[in-house]
């Protein structure tokens, strides 16, 4: 059966498929090999980043794949090292010339880093909205914004980013950013949707996936889609690649959505780094 995954609009009038492929922690000599893999199994949306160091490789993937370029939908993420705005403009080029494409799909500020760069990241938002209007990047948004920085566009930018790129698996709901892009029409992308394997042995997850015969991971990658987030699950193994594939074809009914939303720790469940005060700055 041909994978059918569900594209959702964004705010810009572009689309965007719900699940994606990431390589976040893939090593450039395999990125190629996993990406070729995700191909193979009906991906069509990759999300890269210039602090990964495999944006040429994912270009080099979608080149040799075959596919038509405009049937990849491709998202990368500015340095953390280059926030100001002739740096930012510099990073965006050296983007394109790794993946050697002349647009990306969706581009994304990577960390807000409030703490650094006297905590201005409107001025490097407003270099984003300068490569969507000359059409290099089709769509922009932002990674890690806590509400008060995506407030703080809203009222010093002109244009609201499409997504917001956020930890958020069932131990960290992260509800209160997701409510706020409900409200303004800017979607949530959960990046470590399985919250780096944690969940996956959990008591209830195992519970509900061994009652609708799935694997935890599907089990948990499903709630994500049921909430109408986007994910991007990162795998390097060809059967955990395509098995991450299998979440349209079954459905979470309410009760078991509500077992696994009640798995919030809050706060204490976040595995990554706090956005108020990351401040890491690459070598």
């Amino acid at each position: 059966m041909a994978l059918t995954i569900p594209d959702i609009s964004l705010n810009d009038g572009n689309t965007i498929p719900q699940l994606g492929f990431g390589v976040f922690q893939i090593e450039p000599k395999d990125t190629v090999a996993a990406v070729t893999t995700a191909f193979e199994v009906g991906y069509r949306h990759i999300d890269t980043a210039e602090m990964y160091g495999n944006e040429a490789e994912v270009g080099e993937a979608v080149r040799v794949s075959g596919l038509d370029r405009s049937s990849v939908y491709v998202t990368s993420k500015l340095n953390n090292g280059f926030h100001r705005p002739d740096d930012a403009r510099r990073a965006f080029d050296s983007t394109l010339a790794a993946l050697k494409m002349d647009y990306i799909d969706l581009f994304l500020i990577h960390w807000p880093l409030p703490t650094l760069y006297d905590g201005d990241y409107v001025s490097t938002w407003k270099v984003l909205e300068e490569f969507q209007r000359d059409g290099r990047a089709r769509s922009i948004g932002v990674s890690n914004f806590q509400v008060s920085h995506l407030e703080r566009l809203a009222a010093e930018a002109s244009v609201v980013p499409v997504v917001n790129q956020i930890e958020a698996h069932p131990y960290f709901g992260n509800d209160e950013v997701r409510a706020y892009g409900r409200e303004h029409n800017i979607l949530t992308e959960a990046w470590s949707p399985i919250a780096q394997g944690k969940v996956l042995d959990d008591p209830t997850v195992v519970d509900i996936a061994g009652q609708l015969d799935r694997t935890p991971a599907q089990v948990v990658l499903r709630w994500h889609v049921q909430r109408g987030d986007i994910i991007f699950p990162k795998s390097t193994t060809p059967k955990r690649i395509e098995e991450n594939t299998r979440i349209f074809d079954f459905e979470l009914d309410d009760a078991a959505m509500e077992r696994i939303t009640a798995l919030n720790k809050g706060e204490a469940g976040r595995q990554g780094p706090n956005p108020d005060t990351f401040a890491y700055l690459p070598n």
